[in-house]
C-alpha cells in the first residue's frame, strides 16, 4: 500500500516520540549511560497498551455481571416471597381441617354419649348416678365450613332428641297415671319427691365419700337441654315409682271381708260411739296374715289393747299395724317384703273374737285402708316395675 504525506507525517511523529534516549547513571564513584532504544520504548508501551485494555475490559464484564446478578437476587426473593405465601396457606388450611376434624369428633362423640344414654333410659338402668353421668352435654352448631362433615351426624342427633322427646312425654304421661291413683288414695305424689329448699323427707346421714370428676350437679348445668328435661322426667317418675314400693297393696289375709269399718263405730265394749283406726278382717285361729308392702319391722309384741302387735315401717311416713295376733313371726328392726308372711291371726288385747285389726297410718295418721285394698291390683301392677321408670314405654312406628 503506498505511503501517503498523512502516514510519513504520522510516522515521523512517532519515530520522534519514541527515538533512542539516553540515561546517566551515577552510583557514587563512577558514571554509567544506559540507552533504550525505540524498540524497547514502543515494546513497553505496547505491554501497557495491553495490560490498560485487559484491565478496562474486565471492569466491563464485572459490571456487566453484577448487573445480572442484582436481577437474578431480585427473581430469588421474590420467588421465595411467593413460596412463604404457599407455606402459609398450606398451613392455614392444615389448620381449618384440623379444626374441622375436631369438630366432627366431638359431635361424633356426643353423638354416642346421646345414644349411650337412651339405651340405659329403655334398657332399664335404675341408678340416677349413671344416668346423670351418661348425660352428655349441650353441642354447639357446626361451623358452617364442617357442616358438610358434620351434616350425616347432625341427622342422626335428630333422630336422637326426637326419641328423647317421645321417651320424656311417655314417662310425664306415667307419671300423671301413677300420682292420680296414688292421690286417690290421698298420698300426694310430692311426697316422693325433694321438698322446697333441697331438702328430703326423713333422716340422712352415712360417711364422706367424694365424688370425683363432674358431680351430677355440673352434669346438668352442661347437659344437651333436650336430654336433661328427659333425665328430670325419669328421675321424676322414678322417685315416684320407687315411693309406690311403700305404699300398702297387698291384702293383709287371702280371704277378705270386713266385721268392722273404718271410721266411727260403737265401740265393743262400752257401746259407745268410738273412732275405729282400721278395720277388723274374721278368719279361723291361726290364719296366715302378710305385709302389705315392703318395709322394715318398728313393733313385735304385747302393745296393750292391740295385743301381739306388728307395726312396719314402710318409709315416706307410710306405716302399717297388724293388731290381736296369736304368734308373731318377725322381729323388730328386720326387713319385710309385700306378701311376706309375718304373723297368724288370734284374738289377743282387747278383742271378742278371732280376727285381724289392720291399719294404715300416713305421718302418724290413721286413714282408711279399705281404698289401698281396693287399688291393690293396679298398686301391684306398678310395683311390679321396681322402679318402673326404667321402662318406661316401647316407642316405635314408621316415621309420619
Amino acid at each position: 500500500m503506498p505511503i501517503s504525506r498523512l502516514n510519513v507525517g504520522t510516522l515521523s511523529r512517532f519515530r520522534t516520540f519514541f527515538k533512542p534516549r539516553d540515561f546517566f547513571i551515577h552510583d557514587g564513584t563512577s558514571l554509567r549511560r544506559v540507552r533504550i532504544g525505540a524498540t524497547s520504548q514502543i515494546a513497553a508501551a505496547a505491554a501497557a497498551a495491553i495490560l490498560f485494555v485487559w484491565t478496562l475490559v474486565a471492569l466491563v464484564q464485572l459490571a456487566l455481571g453484577a448487573t445480572a446478578l442484582g436481577g437474578s437476587v431480585a427473581d430469588y426473593a421474590a420467588h421465595e416471597t411467593e413460596v412463604m405465601r404457599m407455606q402459609s396457606k398450606v398451613a392455614a388450611m392444615r389448620a381449618d381441617v384440623e379444626a374441622m376434624r375436631r369438630e366432627a369428633t366431638a359431635h361424633a362423640v356426643q353423638m354416642e354419649r346421646r345414644q349411650a344414654f337412651l339405651a340405659a333410659v329403655l334398657g332399664g338402668e335404675k341408678d340416677p348416678a349413671k344416668l346423670a353421668a351418661l348425660l352428655p352435654a349441650e353441642t354447639d352448631a357446626a361451623t358452617a365450613a364442617a357442616q358438610p362433615i358434620v351434616a350425616p351426624i347432625e341427622t342422626v342427633a335428630g333422630e336422637q332428641a326426637a326419641l328423647a322427646a317421645q321417651v320424656r312425654v311417655a314417662a310425664e304421661t306415667r307419671y300423671r297415671t301413677t300420682a292420680k291413683l296414688i292421690e286417690r288414695l290421698g298420698i300426694s305424689a310430692a311426697r316422693f319427691h325433694q321438698v322446697p329448699g333441697g331438702q328430703v323427707r326423713g333422716g340422712m346421714g352415712g360417711p364422706f365419700e367424694p365424688v370425683d370428676g363432674k358431680t351430677a350437679k355440673t352434669a346438668l348445668t352442661e347437659a344437651d337441654p333436650q336430654f336433661k328435661a328427659l333425665f328430670l322426667s325419669w328421675k321424676k317418675l322414678d322417685q315416684l315409682e320407687q315411693g309406690v314400693i311403700a305404699i300398702p297393696s297387698q291384702q293383709p289375709v287371702d280371704n277378705l271381708q270386713f266385721t268392722s269399718n273404718f271410721g266411727i263405730r260403737s265401740d265393743p265394749f262400752r257401746g259407745t260411739a268410738a273412732m275405729h283406726a282400721g278395720v277388723d278382717i274374721p278368719g279361723p285361729h291361726g290364719t296366715a296374715v302378710y305385709a302389705t308392702a315392703d318395709g322394715i319391722v318398728g313393733r313385735a309384741g304385747w302393745a296393750g289393747g292391740y295385743g301381739n302387735l306388728v307395726e312396719l315401717e314402710h318409709g315416706k311416713g307410710i306405716q302399717t299395724r297388724y293388731g290381736h295376733l296369736s304368734r308373731i313371726l318377725v322381729a323388730p328392726n328386720t326387713r319385710v317384703k309385700r306378701g311376706q308372711l309375718i304373723a297368724l291371726m288370734g284374738s289377743t288385747g282387747r278383742s271378742t273374737g278371732c280376727h285381724l285389726h289392720y291399719e294404715v297410718r300416713i305421718d302418724g295418721r290413721a286413714v282408711n285402708p279399705v281404698p289401698f285394698m281396693q287399688q291393690a291390683q293396679h298398686l301391684a301392677a306398678l310395683q311390679k316395675h321396681d322402679g318402673g321408670a326404667t321402662q318406661i314405654a316401647a316407642i316405635g312406628g314408621p316415621a309420619d
